[in-house]
């Protein structure tokens, strides 16, 4: 009964642990708030205010429909900054074109070639220090080249991820570490674009029909329309996050102060999130990639209807006056109003 027991506690243990593997470091979630939550399962507030929305029914139809499409990058070029310093301006020269070629070597094993690499010059410039030369009565404080420094920017481009841990490897062995930025680079951009307007009209045109099904005529609707399109690379979408502080039961047991240790950043990629996308083209990623999409909005306010004026009726009427004559004659003659 006990090896049952401890079977169970160690099963249920297990699930805990793999679902807080699972779910990640980055949304910090705090115990307390899980103490202070009873029984009761935890909600998105957001997501919970999403599920209770009243909806307000209207005269005016808006179709409002988005699609996106991950597009994985052709080429990247990373750009690692090189700093070196010299006695001279010929030997600072010389120690970086040897760091230089020193790297271009060793990528020439996956295929990366000078062709796929690039100098950038930064700044080549002298370094000064303080010279005193003391005099009899005085002193003298005269600035003196001591040496040089060179900074360039190398590019390197190269087709495939899985390139990268060789680049920097070899750029870690020539004791270049300060790496700048990674660009993406992608093709046919305007096919892409092509693609999702595509998508989003057929998508409008099965609206439309559900309206109509609706009872909804929309060619007794004036239209106003309005789109936009967009492109975003990766470092645009990359978020930091800390560790939540340890705490020590030891220490608190000895009563002894305790010495916090510095939490490091960490960094993660966080791509666009699909929750509010009607159409969402390669869905599944597993790298950064570039996050292309377009939006198309149409509003329907229905038409003033047409009011048929109604005929007005003119009566004339002719005024008529009566003339006695002395000898007792009566003439009738027409009034003339005009």
């Amino acid at each position: 009964m006990k090896n049952q027991m401890l079977c169970w506690m160690l099963i249920t243990f297990a699930a805990i642990t793999l679902q807080a593997q699972h779910k990640g470091n980055y949304d910090q979630i705090s115990r307390q708030n899980i103490l202070h939550s009873g029984n009761a399962n935890l909600y998105n507030p957001a997501i919970q205010k999403h599920i209770n929305k009243t909806l307000n029914p209207s005269t005016q139809i808006t179709i409002d429909v988005k699609a996106l499409q991950n597009v994985q990058a052709v080429t990247y070029t990373a750009i690692f900054n090189v700093s070196q310093i010299g006695s001279s301006a010929d030997s600072t020269n010389l120690l970086m074109n040897q760091r230089i070629d020193k790297v271009k070597g060793a990528l020439k094993t996956i295929g990366i070639t000078e062709d796929n690499m690039a100098i950038d010059v930064i700044s080549f410039v002298p370094n000064y220090e303080i010279e005193v030369q003391k005099k009899l009565f005085s002193k003298t404080y005269t600035e003196v080249p001591k040496g040089f420094e060179l900074q360039q920017n190398l590019h390197i481009q190269f087709t495939k991820t899985n390139q990268f841990e060789t680049i920097l490897s070899a750029c870690a062995k020539s004791e270049i570490y300060n790496l700048v930025k990674v660009d993406y680079f992608i093709d046919n951009i305007a096919e892409v674009y092509s693609n999702l307007q595509t998508k989003l009209l057929k998508l409008i045109e099965t609206k439309k029909a559900y309206y109509k099904v609706l009872g909804f005529d929309l060619t007794n609707y004036n239209i106003a329309m309005a789109d936009d399109q967009y492109c975003y690379f990766p470092k645009d979408f990359y978020q930091s996050y800390q560790a939540f502080n340890s705490v020590s039961f030891e220490a608190i047991k000895k009563s002894k102060g305790v010495t916090s240790a510095k939490k490091q950043t960490s960094y993660y990629y966080q791509p666009l999130s699909y929750e509010n996308y009607d159409v969402v083209i390669n869905p599944s990623i597993i790298e950064p990639v570039v996050q292309i999409g377009m939006n198309i909005k149409l509003q329907f306010t229905p038409k003033p209807k047409e009011i048929t004026p109604e005929p007005t009726v003119k009566t004339e009427v002719k005024h008529k006056y009566y003339v006695v004559s002395p000898n007792g004659t009566l003439d009738i003659k027409a009034l003339q109003t005009d």
